[in-house]
């Protein structure tokens, strides 16, 4: 296999696997209650938080039981909040769909990459400010920080084979700009 067909297999692979991600992270944000319940179950945070006074409760199954309570709190007074966690996920399955195109023809598409890679790194940012706003704590807005850096790996991999691909003299103008089906 000539290189060519080996950068463009590995951009192709790389970028199913960011969509997959994407849309993975939006299939999360619907089934909120079902999720939590499951952690907490998992994780035994309501025996943590149940402990007596002399034992100290971990800070993760407090925050954890607090957010499951709010949760549910919301769920019976104010389910229609809901639907702001719906099209976040909607939102993550539409940038998953524009990558359809750094999949099919990563020459024409690589603003893609350089465009994924700016979202990821102000994922940062936004979740340090904005959690600080909403009282989320430090170590889960690090959570949520983790996905931008995570994020940006294959996507960096992915621009920096695209360049070399743009620098291949075998490569004609013509067939970089032929639109392809």
């Amino acid at each position: 296999m000539n290189r060519e067909k080996y950068l463009r297999r590995k951009i192709r692979l790389l970028t199913a696997l960011f969509m997959a991600g994407l849309i993975v992270s939006g299939v999360t944000a619907i089934p909120l209650i079902l999720e939590v319940d499951f952690l907490a179950k998992m994780t035994r945070a309501q025996e943590f938080v149940q402990q007596p006074a002399s034992v100290s409760t971990p800070a993760w199954a407090i925050w954890l039981i607090k957010v499951q309570r709010a949760l549910h709190d919301v769920s019976l007074t104010k389910p229609f909040l809901f639907y702001g966690t719906d099209w976040l996920a909607f939102g993550h399955f539409i940038i998953a769909l524009v990558f359809i195109g750094a999949i099919r023809d990563p020459l024409r598409n690589a603003w893609l990459f350089t465009f994924g890679i700016m979202a990821c790194l102000l994922v940062i940012p936004y979740a340090l400010v904005c959690g600080a706003i909403r009282g989320i704590p430090i170590w889960w807005r690090l959570i949520d920080c983790s996905f931008g850096v995570l994020g940006i790996i294959p996507l960096m991999f992915c621009r920096k084979w695209v360049r070399e691909l743009n620098q291949n003299p075998t490569e004609s103008l013509e067939r970089r700009f032929i639109i392809s089906d």
